[in-house]
């Protein structure tokens, strides 16, 4: 037997097999990509204005419409005027990034309510790591947020709201919310400037930022685009807030 003839044709077979391998991954992927950002919810119309204006959607388009009240709560906003709380030990910021759990329960004994809150990449800047809290440990209120102050790599202070969230309410005022693919189309159409890039899709609540006894915040879906902006979308009405609304 020619064992080096044999030799080369093994070596050919296994390119060959490693080819059509990966040239099956690529579909799989390119398949599950497809799948996630579920352009089919989207209508005709809604694709030929997002080709027309040249509106890029790189997240998934979430599917759940589950059924949300609105909220009260009581926020003042004093802690965004006041100088920042120092921590008494310093803590390594990249934690928030590789273990947010383990950032959190050293940051326990001093902001004891730290898990109910979520970390925001996309918001936070140079100085300043952005979180909100959590409605029912899963809907975010966008508007209230924690904020952790680092330098020289060191989270060493923070500044927290004083939030009091209400009793979630029930019966009737329990609405299930509009999709998130009929939140986007309405946007697309009506107010996403030329060439803008949505890169995430969440839905929480909204609520505004003055001083008062109590304060509603409606469910709403938040689109964030590449360049920072967000736009909201009430869940339940279908009204449009955006950078141009004037509050």
């Amino acid at each position: 037997m020619d064992w080096g003839r044999a030799k080369s044709v093994l070596i050919y077979a296994f390119l060959v097999l490693n080819l059509l391998l990966c040239y099956q991954l690529w579909l799989d992927l390119r398949d599950q990509a497809s799948a996630n950002l579920d352009f089919t919810s989207l209508s005709e119309e809604t694709k030929a204005v997002m080709e027309q204006k040249g509106i890029r959607v790189v997240c998934p388009i979430p599917a759940m419409t589950p059924q949300l009240p609105p909220i009260t709560y009581r926020y003042s906003g004093e802690e965004q005027t006041a100088p920042p709380v120092a921590l008494k030990e310093p803590v390594d910021s990249a934690l928030i990034y590789s273990s947010f759990t383990e950032l959190g329960k050293l940051l326990e004994p001093e902001i004891p309510d730290i898990a109910s809150y979520r970390f925001y990449q996309n918001e936070s800047e140079p100085g300043k790591h952005v979180l909100h809290p959590l409605v029912d440990n899963q809907w975010p209120l966008f508007r209230v947020r924690l904020e952790l102050i680092n330098s020289d790599q060191k989270i060493v202070a923070y500044r927290q709201p004083q939030l009091q969230i209400g009793p979630t309410a029930s019966g009737d005022d329990i609405q299930k919310v509009l999709p998130a693919s009929q939140a986007l189309s309405s946007l697309i159409e009506k107010s996403f400037p030329a060439d803008a890039v949505v890169n995430e899709i969440e839905l929480g609540y909204y609520g505004e930022l003055f001083n008062s006894e109590s304060q509603v915040a409606s469910p709403m879906w938040r689109f964030m685009l590449q360049d920072g902006s967000a736009y909201y979308v009430d869940a339940i009405t279908a009204d449009i807030i955006s950078p141009k609304t004037t509050e």
